[in-house]
């Protein structure tokens, strides 16, 4: 029977020096972060998903955000070639926990660049965000892996945000949502519901319309529970000070079977 699992990775005691691309540099207390992680894996847990914790990686500031080292497409498991050198580091250890999981493993080479961040799945299509951590090579590579699974991938400029999901995710029934200062070209995404506000954009699909979803956006809480779905809040400001939001920080496996 399937299994709802979701990879983590605990957060470094270096992550105050994680890297900061579209925002002004602020402190970050390191302390206060791991609770917060261990917050936001709790309520993965409370929620039904089976936490899969990876081996820490403590020399890697940004190591927590888990979702940029794969990307996974059923029970395949693309490992990414991060666009950010001191990052690289990061993949060993999920691939081999993947590889226990039972996933089959593709790697991006050199010169492809991807993070798994600027990927964003609703069924089969995967919308690949092209800019400054993904590249061309990275794209082709990822359509090369997936195209043959039956996978449609659609790529994306993106220039105002670190990842294509720092501006958009999608609900349940397959909406994208998306705060629109900070897309390139909204008419790529038909449908487009856009957010009041810029943390809302992100969303983690706990299932059976729940939403976990940060705790800095209440408007867009309202307007989802508007929709009919249960805005699951969760204080991540310590990992929103290093451009991090809520899909950032876990991967789920939803195609493994137990």
């Amino acid at each position: 029977m399937p299994s709802r699992k979701a990879l983590i990775r605990r957060p470094s005691p270096r992550l105050p020096e994680g890297l900061v691309t579209h925002a002004e540099r602020t402190s970050v207390d390191a302390e206060l972060a791991l609770v917060q992680w261990e917050l936001y894996t709790e309520t993965l847990r409370e929620h039904g998903w089976e936490t899969v914790e990876t081996e820490p990686a403590d020399d890697c500031p940004d190591g927590v955000f888990v979702e940029d080292t794969v990307v996974m497409f059923r029970n395949v498991a693309l490992i990414t070639r991060p666009g950010a050198e001191s990052r690289r580091a990061e993949t060993m250890t999920v691939e081999e926990t993947l590889g226990r999981l039972g996933c089959s493993v593709n790697w991006v080479w050199q010169p492809g660049t991807l993070d798994g961040g600027d990927v964003l799945r609703i069924g089969d299509t995967l919308y690949v965000g092209r800019g400054g951590r993904t590249n061309a090579a990275g794209v082709q590579q990822l359509r090369a892996v997936f195209e043959p699974l039956g996978a449609r991938v659609v790529a994306v400029p993106v220039s105002k945000v670190l990842h294509l999901k720092s501006a958009v995710t999608a609900l349940p029934d397959g909406t994208v949502i998306g705060y629109e200062p900070l897309l390139d070209t909204p008419s790529l995404f038909p449908g487009l519901l856009p957010v009041p506000e810029a943390s809302g954009a992100h969303v983690v699909l706990l299932g059976g319309g729940r939403l976990l979803m940060a705790s800095s956006a209440p408007k867009t809480a309202e307007l989802f529970t508007d929709l009919g779905y249960e805005p699951v809040p969760v204080d991540i400001s310590e990992f929103e000070k290093l451009e991090g939001c809520v899909t950032c920080l876990s991967v789920r496996l939803r195609e493994l079977h137990s």
